[in-house]
This record gives C-alpha cells, structure tokens and sequence, in this order.
C-alpha cells in the first residue's frame, strides 16, 4: 500500500519537524545547531521546489531563485567572516561565545 502523492510531501515535512523536535532533546554538542540547519534547509527546499511550484516553472524563474539563494550566500558569509574576526576591547577573541560558554552575562 503506498500513500497518495499530495499526501506524501505534507506527511515530508511532518516528519522532518519531528525529526528537529527529536534532535533538539539530543545532546550533540556544538552540532545542534549544525543538525537543526541542516534539516530546516531540507525542510525550506521542499516548500520552495513543490509548494511553491518552482520545479515546474521556467527557467528565467528558477534562474531568479538561484540569484536570490546565491546572493544569501554572500551576505551569510560576510556576516560570519566579520564575527570570526572580531576581537573586544580587552584583546579577547570571539568575546561573545567565550561568555556564553563561561555562563557569564556579557558585559556592558
């Protein structure tokens, strides 16, 4: 017995959502986060290529999607590149991950 095609996506994204729920109750350490991206990427082409029809349109479309995906891309890189680089007025590197793994508030 197989499901019904238009059943099948939706029934997708449903275990997909449970699957994040689930990996949010594991402890993987610094891949949590890297897990729950990875599945909402999954999750977001799903939407885009068959509820949102973009696999079946032409090619100027999908061509702008790409554009748009691509130009995301570039400022997510920009935006992490300048968080790796920075330093706090004490010298310290990376002063916001360090307070939050000390479990400090950062300071003001």
């Amino acid at each position: 017995m197989s499901l019904p095609r238009h059943l099948l996506r939706p029934l997708t994204l449903l275990t997909l959502t449970a699957l994040t729920v689930v990996a949010a109750y594991v402890n993987l350490g610094p891949f949590n986060i890297v897990v729950a991206l990875a599945i909402a990427t999954i999750k977001a082409t799903l939407v885009v290529l068959f509820f949102m029809h973009a696999k079946f349109v032409p090619r100027r479309t999908q061509l702008i999607i790409i554009s748009g995906v691509f130009w995301l891309i570039i400022l997510l890189f920009m935006t992490l590149s300048d968080y790796v680089t920075r330093v706090d007025y004490r010298g310290v590197r990376f002063p916001i991950s360090q307070n939050l793994s000390e479990g400090l508030a950062p300071r003001a």
